[in-house]
């Protein structure tokens, strides 16, 4: 069975190192960067949340991937939504790994439209010193300091006209809220309990709109739950994806 992991904002493939090391004895694991990130070229023009699962589709056609199971962290998790919207057929299983159907809120947007500003006049570097280690939960980021300075080189190394058109699209992203509620698949939510990215208090209505659903808050976490609780949250998507398994054989 094929699981594709789809990573965030600003990541690559690499942070689902540990998943897929521990996975592939059970499953065919593919972990993909999503355009403009890791080893793809840089975006040099606007692209919507719909361009990046269109692509994420002819990733899989050129790999004879027909179906499989989707789990996508925060961003990876509205191409996730996305790419279920337009090949529903094509999924077994969803995964929404800290993130959300619904759409920014209005401060949300304003958000976005001052993280491009900061950008545009300060440059990405100082962007991802301010903007990753709030990803974490505070009591633990001294612990944690290597993963966070993990996930801010990685950022560094993203173009920032990748990081800037992103940026816009997650901003103008659709409500898919109504891609749960038709689900005919298995879904699962990971959710950080302190999470200030994804706001549990915000998002918890989604948690009860698929017809067959999994969900999992993690206490003390807030939105990198794979590095914050790495077994706990490598449990739970083993769980899922056995659950999935059994449920289509």
């Amino acid at each position: 069975m094929p699981i594709v992991f789809l990573h965030g904002f600003p990541e690559n493939k690499f942070i689902w190192k540990n998943f897929s090391e521990k996975l592939r004895d059970k499953f065919r694991v593919i972990c993909l960067d999503l355009p403009g990130f890791g080893e793809n070229p840089a975006l040099d023009a606007p692209l919507t949340i719909t361009d990046m699962a269109e692509r994420v589709m002819r990733q899989l056609d050129a790999m004879s991937i027909d179906k499989c199971v989707l789990i996508g962290h925060s961003l990876g998790g509205y191409v996730s939504l996305a790419f279920a919207e337009k090949y529903p057929s094509r999924i077994m299983g969803l995964g929404l790994f800290h993130s959300t159907a619904m759409s920014d809120s209005l401060e949300k947007k304003q958000g976005r439209n001052r993280s491009i500003d900061f950008i545009e006049r300060y440059g990405i570097n100082e962007f991802l010193n301010e903007f990753v280690k709030p990803l974490f939960y505070e009591p633990r980021r001294e612990e944690l300091k290597d993963d966070i300075n993990f996930i801010t080189e990685i950022g560094k190394a993203t173009p920032k006209s990748t990081i800037i058109e992103v940026i816009k699209a997650m901003r103008d992203r659709k409500d898919r809220t109504k891609i749960l509620e038709k689900a005919t698949y298995p879904v699962v939510f990971i959710a950080g309990r302190n999470d200030h990215a994804i706001n549990l208090s915000t998002s918890t209505p989604q948690f009860w709109l698929p017809a067959d659903v999994t969900i999992h808050v993690l206490n003390e976490t807030c939105h990198m739950g794979m590095f914050e609780r790495p077994n706990e949250t490598l449990l739970h998507v083993s769980q899922f994806l056995e659950y999935v398994q059994m449920k289509t054989n």
